[in-house]
C-alpha cells in the first residue's frame, strides 16, 4: 500500500525523520519496501493565470495566452491546449525549465509570435501517466509559486507490505493508529461530523443475504452539480497512492477507502429501478462490469448488489455499468456497507476480480466504519459537488456482526513465551496504545481488542503484539543449549537426502512448486482424475491441488524455455493430493522428474544429441538399484492421456505400479506452449526409501560365459518380456543380462525389430563347459520361439 507521508503526518506526526519512520514502522512488522519522491523537482515550473486567451491569428487551432507569471509580470505564451482558457491557473514552465521527458523550455517563435514559455499538463509534468488539456490548478494557488510548493510535490510516499493479517492498516488511518502506538505520538484523526439530511429522499433498502452482509448503509444525495471537478489536492492524494482520478464521485469514495478504510459504491440513482436488494446471484443473472467485463454470475453464488431489474453490483468487489456514475450524473445513491470477509474473498478470486475494495473486505474491514465512514463521503461531496443530502438508512443483523470477546492474558504467560520479564504496567501502556480494553484479573488481565483487529483471537496474539510494540530488537540473544545425538537410521531405509543427491549428481537441479495448480494444466496431464478444488484460492490458476508433480513441473519447463534455457533438468519431491474411491483424500509423496533439451552440455568433445525416453529410463533405473532390487524391476507399456503412447511405461516393483515414464505427449506439448520434447517421471517415495539389505556371498573362482543373441521379434513384443523368460530358464546361472541393441529397418521384415541381448553366465562351483552352455543356449532360443515367435539373425 502507498500512502503520502505529508498526508500521515496530518494524522501523527512523531519526531522521526522519512528514514526513521520507515525503519520504526519496519521493525513494527509493517516493512516499508520502498520510498519514493511524490513527483519530480520541476525546478522553474511556476503558477501561473492566464489573463487572457486568444486564438492564433497564424494558426487556428493554437491559442496566444497572455499569462501572469508573478505578481506584476505577465508573459506572452502560445499554448495548443482546448481548455487553455481566460481566469484559470495553471503550470508555467519558463524558460530554462528542464521537464520530466527531457525537453528544455526555451523562448521560441511559433507561426511568428515569441511564446515565452510553455503551459503544462499533468502528462508533461510526469504526475500522470496520460492527460487531456491543461493541468488546472486550485483557484487558491498563489500566482508566481513554485509548483513544488504549491502540490506538495517535497513529499514522500511510504510503499508498506503489509501481510495478509493486517487488513486493518489497508488505510490511512490503519497506519497511523500503528506509528501512534509504537513511538507514542499523539493521534489526530478527521473529525467526523455528522452530516443533516435537508431532504427525505430516501431509497428502500432490502437484504436478503443477512449473514453474508450484516451492515448496509446509504444515503440519497440530490442535485450535484455534473460539471463539478476533482480538486488538485484530493487527485495528487490518490495519485500518491497509485489511484487515478477518475470523477469528483468516484473519487471521493476512493478517497474515503484510502483514508479510513472503508470501501464503498456510488450508484447513479436514476438508472436504479425499485428498491436496492443485497442478495445472492440467481440462475440468469448477467452483469456487465464497469471494466468492459460481462460475466455470467448464476452458479457462482456471488453476493450481488441489485434492483428489480436485476445486478447492479458485485458487492465488495466492482460496480456494474448500468448504474455506474457519469458526467450526466445529478443524483446518487451512496453505499457504505459490511460484507463478512468469506463472502468476498474466495469468490473474488474465482472471478479473477482483485480489486481495491475486494483486498479490504477479504482481510476484513471494521463493522463498526460503515455509517461514520458515509458521513466522512457525504461531507467531501457537499463540499466538491454539492447537492442535498437525504437521511442514512441502515439494515442491520446484530446477531450476524462479529463481536469480539474477552481474551484471559497471563502475565506468566507472558515472560515464558516471551523468555524475558515484561513489567504489569508497560504490558498495560501498550495494549492501550492498540486500542484494546483491559480489565486487571488475578495474575493477568481480561483483553478485549478493537473491532479493526480481525487478526487477534486468543492469547499468544496479545503476547506477539506486545513483543512486536516493545520491538523485536529488544529480545536478548540466548544461543541454545542441548546435547545432540545422532539419530539412527535403520540399514533397510534410504534418506530423501540419498534420492536428492544422486539426482542432483545426474545433473537435475531440485526446484520446489506450489501445491495448488492452474486447472487448466490441471487438466491437460490428467483430464479423467478428480481433482480437489480450493474454497479459497490465492488466484484463478492455482485453484486446485495438484494430483501429480507434473503441471508445476512442466511451467517450470516453459518458464526456462522462454528465457532461453535450452537444456533443462529438473525434478521435485513433494506431496501430490489424490481423492480415493471412498471420497478421502490421500496425500502421497512422489519424486518427480522432467527433462528437456540435449543430452548433454555443449561441448567439443562430442555431437550433441536430444535427451530421449532412454536416457531417463537410465537415471529411473539409477534410482530404483539405489534398493539393492534392480532385478525386481519391471517398465511395462501403459497409456497414459499426457504421454506419448509409443513412448511411455508403468514402472512395477515386486509386481506393484510404483510409478510412470514417458515422453510428453505432442499434443499436450502444443497445449502447454512447450517447443521441445519433453520426458517426465514419476515415482512414489516410500518405493524407493524402502531398501533391500544386502547379503554376503562369496565370488565365484571360476570363469564366466557370455553369450550374444540377436533375435528378431513382433514389434508389439516389449523387450522386458524377453529378458523375464530368459531368466525363467537359465535360472541361478544368469549373472547379468544386458539389451544392447535395438534395430528396425533394411534386412528386417516390416512389423518385426532386432533385439541383441548378452548373456553373463557363471556357477559358483565349478567351471561351466561350452556344451552345457551351448544346450543351455540352445534351451533359450526354443523357448523365445514358442512363446515369442522368435527368430534367430543369421
Amino acid at each position: 500500500m502507498k500512502i503520502s507521508e505529508q498526508w500521515l503526518r496530518e494524522w501523527v506526526s512523531p519526531k522521526l525523520d522519512t528514514p526513521a519512520l520507515a525503519e520504526r514502522l519496519t521493525m513494527a512488522g509493517l516493512e516499508v519496501g520502498a520510498v519514493s519522491a511524490a513527483g519530480p523537482s520541476l525546478e522553474g515550473v511556476v503558477v501561473g493565470r492566464i489573463r487572457r486567451a486568444s486564438p492564433h491569428p497564424g494558426a487556428g487551432r493554437l491559442q496566444v495566452c497572455q499569462v501572469q507569471s508573478a505578481s506584476n509580470e505577465t508573459i506572452t505564451v502560445v499554448c495548443g491546449a482546448p481548455n487553455a482558457r481566460a481566469g484559470i491557473k495553471v503550470p508555467l514552465a519558463l524558460p530554462g525549465a528542464v521537464l520530466p521527458d527531457g525537453r528544455r523550455i526555451e523562448r521560441t517563435v511559433i507561426h511568428g509570435i515569441e511564446s515565452a514559455g510553455m503551459l503544462c499538463s499533468a502528462a508533461e509534468l510526469g504526475l500522470e501517466a496520460e492527460s487531456q488539456g491543461l493541468l488546472i490548478l486550485d483557484s487558491s494557488a498563489r500566482v508566481g509559486a513554485t509548483l513544488v510548493k504549491q502540490l506538495s510535490l517535497d513529499d514522500a510516499v511510504l510503499d508498506i507490505d503489509l501481510t495478509p493479517n493486517r487488513g486493518d492498516c489497508l488505510s490511512l488511518a490503519g497506519v497511523a493508529r500503528e506509528i501512534a502506538a509504537v513511538t507514542g505520538a499523539r493521534l489526530r484523526p478527521v473529525a467526523i461530523r455528522r452530516q443533516r439530511a435537508v431532504s427525505k429522499a430516501i431509497r428502500r433498502v432490502r437484504v436478503k443475504a443477512t449473514r453474508d452482509c450484516p451492515r448496509y448503509a446509504g444515503r440519497v444525495i440530490r442535485d450535484i452539480d455534473p460539471a463539478a471537478q476533482t480538486p488538485i489536492w484530493l487527485s495528487e492524494r490518490l495519485r500518491r497512492s497509485g489511484i487515478r482520478a477518475i470523477h469528483p464521485v468516484v473519487d471521493v469514495t476512493n478517497y474515503v477507502m484510502l483514508e479510513l478504510g472503508q470501501p464503498m459504491h456510488a450508484f447513479d440513482l436514476d438508472r436504479v429501478r425499485g428498491d436496492i436488494q443485497v442478495r445472492h446471484a440467481a440462475p440468469g443473472d448477467v452483469l456487465s462490469l464497469l471494466d468492459g467485463r460481462r460475466l455470467d454470475l448464476g452458479d457462482s453464488a456471488a453476493l450481488l448488489i441489485a434492483d428489480s431489474e436485476g445486478p447492479l453490483a458485485l458487492a465488495g468487489m466492482m460496480g456494474g455499468a448500468r448504474s455506474g456514475v457519469g458526467r450526466e450524473t445529478r443524483n446518487l445513491f451512496l453505499e457504505s456497507a459490511h460484507f463478512r470477509p468469506e463472502s468476498i474473498g474466495g469468490r473474488a478470486r474465482a472471478l479473477n476480480l482483485q480489486t481495491e475494495s475486494s483486498q479490504r473486505f477479504e482481510r476484513g474491514v471494521d463493522p463498526e466504519l460503515a455509517r461514520p465512514a458515509l458521513e466522512r463521503a457525504t461531507e467531501l461531496l457537499l463540499g466538491i459537488v454539492g447537492g442535498e443530502p437525504g437521511p442514512i438508512g441502515e439494515v442491520v443483523n446484530r446477531r450476524a456482526l462479529p463481536v469480539k470477546s474477552a481474551i484471559v492474558l497471563r502475565h506468566a504467560r507472558v515472560e515464558r513465551v516471551l523468555g524475558l520479564a515484561v513489567p504489569p504496567r508497560e504490558i498495560e501502556t501498550i495494549l492501550r496504545r492498540l486500542g484494546m480494553r483491559i480489565r486487571r484479573i488475578r495474575g493477568g488481565w481480561t483483553v478485549v481488542p478493537p473491532s479493526f483487529r480481525f487478526d487477534i483471537a486468543i492469547e499468544v496474539d496479545l503476547i506477539e503484539e506486545i513483543a512486536r510494540l516493545r520491538g523485536y530488537d529488544r529480545v536478548p540473544v540466548r544461543r541454545p543449549q542441548a546435547e545432540l545425538r545422532a539419530p539412527s537410521r535403520p540399514e533397510n531405509r534410504l534418506s530423501r537426502g540419498r534420492l536428492r543427491t544422486l539426482l542432483a549428481d545426474r545433473d537435475y537441479q531440485e526446484v520446489v512448486t506450489y501445491s495448488f495448480v492452474d486447472p487448466g494444466w490441471q487438466e491437460a496431464i490428467e483430464p479423467a482424475r478428480p481433482v480437489l478444488k480450493l474454497a479459497n484460492p490465492i488466484s484463478a490458476d492455482m485453484a486446485v491441488m495438484r494430483t501429480t508433480l507434473w503441471p508445476g513441473l512442466l511451467q517450470a519447463v516453459l518458464y526456462n524455455r522462454n528465457r532461453q534455457q535450452g537444456r533443462v533438468r529438473l525434478f521435485e519431491i513433494g506431496r501430490r493430493f489424490r481423492i480415493a474411491s471412498e471420497g478421502a483424500i490421500r496425500e502421497e509423496e512422489v519424486v518427480s522428474g522432467v527433462v528437456t533439451g540435449e543430452v548433454w552440455p555443449e561441448q567439443w568433445g562430442a555431437s550433441g544429441r536430444e535427451i530421449d525416453f532412454f536416457d531417463v529410463k537410465g537415471d529411473v533405473e539409477a534410482l530404483l538399484s539405489l534398493g539393492g532390487r534392480p532385478k525386481d524391476v519391471r517398465f511395462l507399456p501403459v497409456e497414459h492421456p499426457s504421454l506419448h503412447p509409443g513412448q511411455s511405461a508403468a514402472i512395477h516393483l515386486e509386481g506393484e505400479e510404483i510409478g510412470r515414464i514417458g515422453v510428453v505427449h505432442p499434443l499436450v506439448q502444443t497445449r502447454l506452449g512447450l517447443d521441445q520434447r519433453v520426458i517426465a517421471f514419476e515415482l512414489d517415495v516410500g518405493a524407493l526409501t524402502s531398501a533391500h539389505i544386502p547379503r554376503f556371498s562369496e565370488i565365484s573362482r571360476f570363469p564366466a560365459i557370455r553369450r550374444d543373441l540377436s533375435i528378431t521379434v513382433s514389434e508389439d513384443i516389449a523387450a522386458q518380456q524377453i529378458v523375464d523368460a530368459i531368466r525363467k530358464v537359465v535360472g541361478n546361472l544368469l549373472v547379468n543380462l544386458e539389451l544392447f541393441d535395438e534395430y528396425r529397418g533394411e534386412g528386417i521384415d516390416s512389423g518385426r525389430k532386432s533385439l541383441s541381448l548378452g548373456l553373463t553366465l557363471q556357477d559358483s562351483s565349478r567351471t561351466l563347459k561350452d556344451e552345457e552352455v551351448d544346450a543351455l543356449q540352445n534351451r533359450v532360443t526354443a523357448a523365445l520361439h514358442s512363446e515369442f515367435g522368435a527368430e534367430l539373425r543369421g
